[in-house]
């Protein structure tokens, strides 16, 4: 009637991710971030970002974009990353049919906000081989500084 935790057919880890998916379906948090700085799954473009003592790195993953096409902003502490990627998939026709179309494309917008010690008048972008690399130095007043002991 009842299934022993050592019976051989009784998989715990295949129970736990079906109640896990269970309690996702009932209070519909499927595809939510899973930290509150994160986005859901499928934002556009993919961004990595880093912290060093001198500056914030952020790297968006954004491959057939043409750079003129990006638009990068900083505005009152908010960066902002806007483009368009263009479809590279011929015009449908009565001989030509899409099966599946993954890719994005369109129109896109990030927008993320920046630590208050960085200094917005530096901020350096840079594209190459599909990735957005964006270089926000720290304000000089935020460097960590050693003082010397007299």
């Amino acid at each position: 009637m009842y299934e022993s935790l050592f019976s051989p057919s009784f998989n715990l880890f295949a129970e736990l991710e079906g109640l896990q998916r269970d309690m996702q379906q009932m209070f519909g948090t499927a595809g939510m971030p899973s930290s509150i700085r994160a986005v859901a799954r499928g934002a556009f473009p993919a961004i990595n970002i880093a912290s060093t003592p001198k500056s914030a790195e952020i790297y968006a993953f954004a491959p057939g974009i043409d750079p003129a096409k990006l638009e990068v902003n900083v505005d009152r502490g908010v960066l902002t990353i806007a483009g368009e990627r263009q479809s590279d998939l011929p015009q449908e026709s009565d001989k030509v049919l899409t099966y599946a179309a993954e890719r994005f494309t369109g129109s896109f917008r990030r927008a993320m906000t920046l630590p208050e010690d960085v200094d917005a008048s530096n901020v350096q972008a840079r594209y190459r081989n599909g990735v957005l690399h964006i270089s926000l130095p720290r304000s000089e007043s935020a460097q960590p500084k050693r003082i010397e002991v007299k």
